[in-house]
């Protein structure tokens, strides 16, 4: 990362924290949210897009997460990448939308969510002390 003066340092570590919010965007909690989407990613046409712009994601309800695609034929590849990604939630297809019921949390399960919440904020931490270590090493240079 090429840091030329102060403002940029602040732009690379807003940068940083925004990650982070968008990390902790990803964490599943007992609530459905289309954010938990945002990391998917599927193959459509030999290229890997984001869900989000291969289809409509709604919340009809707390619990419940609805996925309708712009193009039909992408429902089976959109159901497939959701079965084999991390987020652990079994999609249902209907021939035109995939629904993903979202359980409600056991104590083991927000215990793990804990941890990958811990991991996300540590990362962030580790991203700002780069960027401010940088920073510093930038201004000793110019002095």
């Amino acid at each position: 990362m090429k840091l030329a003066d102060l403002t940029d340092i602040e732009i690379a570590m807003q940068n940083a924290v925004d990650a982070t919010k968008r990390a902790f965007n990803t964490i599943r909690t007992g609530r459905a949210s289309t954010s938990l989407l945002d990391k998917e990613m599927d193959d459509y046409y030999g290229s890997p897009t984001p869900l989000k712009s291969m289809a409509n994601i709604s919340t009809p309800d707390a619990s419940t997460l609805m996925i309708q695609p712009f193009d039909p034929s992408a429902l089976t590849n959109i159901e497939r990448s959701i079965s084999m990604s991390d987020i652990g939630l079994v999609p249902n297809n209907d021939g035109k939308l995939i629904r993903l019921n979202i359980p409600p949390l056991t104590s083991e399960r927000r215990q793990e969510f804990v941890k990958v919440a811990n991991k996300y904020a540590e990362e962030g931490r580790v991203s700002v002390r780069n960027v401010r270590r940088d920073g510093i090493d930038l201004f000793r240079k110019q002095e």
